[in-house]
């Protein structure tokens, strides 16, 4: 079976991901890459759309979405599946946006 480019990308990053999980990597330490993830893509969200000043509201209703879909998965969890890491991850992913969004808002704000 012959393999596009876009399918060995994404079988090559599946395993380096997988191998990267398997190490003795602290688990804190994944929460905080996760955090300043999310931290430099909310930075990326305020500024990028906000060259032109008529994306804010289509920017600020995407990161709505994406905020209220990920609480929706995080909270209706009440068994663990093998899919509650990678919430976990996502749900830091939005803590460190929000975070990064209300550090913005103090520097405009002062």
């Amino acid at each position: 079976m012959n393999y596009t480019s876009l399918e060995t990308i994404i079988n090559y990053l599946h395993s380096y991901k997988y191998k990267i999980s398997n190490k003795n990597l602290n688990k804190l330490s994944l929460h905080i890459l996760n955090l300043l993830l999310g931290f430099f893509i909310s930075t990326a969200l305020s500024t990028i759309p906000g060259q032109t000043g008529d994306w804010g509201i289509i920017g600020a209703a995407m990161i709505v979405a994406f905020y209220e879909i990920i609480s929706q998965r995080i909270y209706l969890l009440e068994t663990p599946t093998r899919y509650n890491s990678v919430i976990l991850q996502i749900n830091n992913i939005k803590v460190g946006i929000i975070y990064g969004l209300f550090v913005d808002a103090f520097k405009l704000g002062s």
